[in-house]
């Protein structure tokens, strides 16, 4: 097996980022929005970013505990501002949404990219230790990309994003992995370091929004039992998924 190059890390990270879009593609399947229609996306989205959060988390400590934590509360100190900063702005117009709608769409594309940011020096750090294990992450990390697109797409589409833009967003969501995977894998000891600290900033960002927005919502539209058994189910086939890429 060849030593990993430049190009060959851009184009694996460059896989994980389209990876990313399949995940819009199961709601091709959606006829029509309803309130128990959103409930549900928010519940499934919610399970599923909650096992991305759990995940995040035990990676970074496996670097540093107290790094990863550091992170997770700046992530959540970031979030919020965020939050308050855009509360109350009018004219917010994103994917074909409005208003609220169009700002928990932002919120969202915003921890993801945090996320991918995240994942993108994973994949450069691993080819940094060689090939074999580059390519045992770049794969691991593109199916991993595709329930948490579905995860994008779950919020995007019931607030009005077709199928193609929600795919392309979610694409766009982890840009960040062949933009820093490349710089990561040349400059390894410099990136390794700040790891777990972009692991605990998405999963302080992600926590927040999963809390904040996503489970109130979903209870808007669904008795409090339902979501409950939905957050679980999606929870556990996120992290049936991490338990077989392991």
């Amino acid at each position: 097996m060849t030593d990993p190059t430049l190009l060959l890390v851009f184009i694996a990270a460059t896989i994980t980022a389209l990876a990313t879009g399949l995940g819009a593609l199961p709601l091709l399947a959606m006829r029509n929005v309803t309130p128990r229609a959103l409930a549900i996306g928010n519940a499934i989205a919610a399970g599923l970013m909650l096992a991305a959060t759990f995940s995040l988390v035990v990676e970074g400590f496996e670097f540093s505990a107290p790094r990863t934590l550091i992170g997770l509360l700046l992530g959540l100190a970031g979030i919020w501002l965020a939050k308050r900063y855009f509360d109350g702005k009018d004219g917010i117009t994103l994917a074909n949404a409005n208003g609220a709608d169009a700002l928990k769409i932002l919120l969202i594309m915003g921890v993801m990219t945090v996320h991918s940011a995240a994942e993108g020096v994973g994949v450069g750090v691993a080819y940094g230790s060689g090939r074999e294990l580059g390519d045992f992450i770049t794969i691991a990390i593109a199916l991993h990309n595709v329930p948490e697109g579905l995860a994008i797409a779950l919020v995007m589409v019931p607030r009005g994003a077709s199928i193609g833009k929600a795919a392309w967003w979610a694409i766009l969501s982890s840009a960040p992995q062949p933009l820093l995977a490349v710089p990561a894998f040349a400059f390894v000891l410099v990136f390794t370091p700040f790891l777990p600290i972009g692991l605990g900033l998405a999963a302080g960002a992600m926590l927040w929004m999963i809390f904040s927005e996503l489970l109130p919502e979903s209870q808007e539209g669904m008795d409090s039992s339902s979501v409950g058994v939905l957050v679980t189910v999606a929870f556990a086939a996120m992290m049936a998924v991490t338990l077989v890429l392991g």
